[in-house]
């Protein structure tokens, strides 16, 4: 067998393995934060339902469709699932080594994989909910089927990336500085209303248009919504700014959480 041949062998080995090693910490993670009590694993995507059904029924309550051209609806479907697509990832991963501290006591079980495992897990969690709400309200009239499914397949998977980076390098952070947990959560709430989710772009005076597409998770939103309303959306982006600084996120992440790793003693 050539050196080659036993490399490629070796390397598909460790993934089967990695792979089932991030499988066990998924049923772990499921069964200790919902149980096996009531609906259980469903809890998963059933929570980020009722978050979303509720603001949406709150908003067409208060007449706020009457306000926009766009169906209040899928604004607020939209919009407030990719809140929660990308501010539960930092808050998963955040002081989420310590508590795991005894599982890296075997040695295939590493910081990536408690991290992959919990990502995983939120990004799923938040796709069933929306896609169930979508066809859902679709099914009752509420709103209607997305224009183009690609461009909001692709946008939902940008903000996951955003989710992802940034929760990789404050997870990193969180294990080395204890502030990181006590800030994140009030931040999360006062990036929410910049994120996009409950305006758009084009509505705002063009100096502040200006100020909040720095922010980049507002273009890979306004992307998603320009796939969901086609013609009725004016969306402001740049594909290659939000890709870039996604990548940047990712990086640094990926090399915090490698520091952590060497550094981590297992119980």
């Amino acid at each position: 067998m050539s050196a080659r041949a036993r490399a490629d062998g070796s390397f598909l080995q460790s993934l089967s393995i990695q792979s089932r090693v991030v499988g066990a910490l998924l049923m772990r993670e499921i069964i200790t934060r919902y149980g096996r009590h009531n609906i259980g694993f469903l809890w998963l995507f059933v929570e980020p339902m009722m978050f979303t059904l509720a603001v949406t029924l709150l908003w067409s309550g208060l007449g706020l469709n009457h306000t926009s051209t766009l169906p209040i609806t899928a604004f607020a479907v939209t919009g407030y699932s990719s809140i929660l697509l990308w501010r539960n990832m930092p808050g998963r991963l955040i002081a989420s080594v310590t508590p795991n501290l005894a599982l890296m006591y075997h040695r295939n079980v590493k910081v990536v994989d408690v991290f992959a495992a919990r990502l995983i897990l939120e990004f799923v969690g938040a796709t069933i909910s929306f896609i169930v709400l979508a066809i859902g309200f679709a099914a009752y009239g509420w709103m209607d089927l997305p224009e183009d499914l690609l461009k909001v397949m692709g946008g939902w998977l940008l903000i996951a990336w955003f989710g992802a980076g940034l929760a990789l390098v404050l997870g990193s952070l969180s294990e080395d500085y204890e502030l990181v947990e006590k800030l994140w959560h009030p931040a999360a709430y006062m990036i929410m209303p910049l994120s996009g989710a409950g305006f758009v772009v084009s509505s705002l005076p063009q100096a502040m248009q200006e100020v909040v597409l720095y922010i980049p998770v507002i273009h890979a939103t306004e992307y998603l919504r320009e796939g969901y309303f086609g013609s009725l959306m004016d969306a402001r982006y740049d594909l290659g700014y939000v890709i870039g600084c996604n990548l940047v996120l990712t990086l640094l992440g990926i090399a915090r959480m490698t520091k952590v790793s060497r550094e981590v003693q297992p119980e």
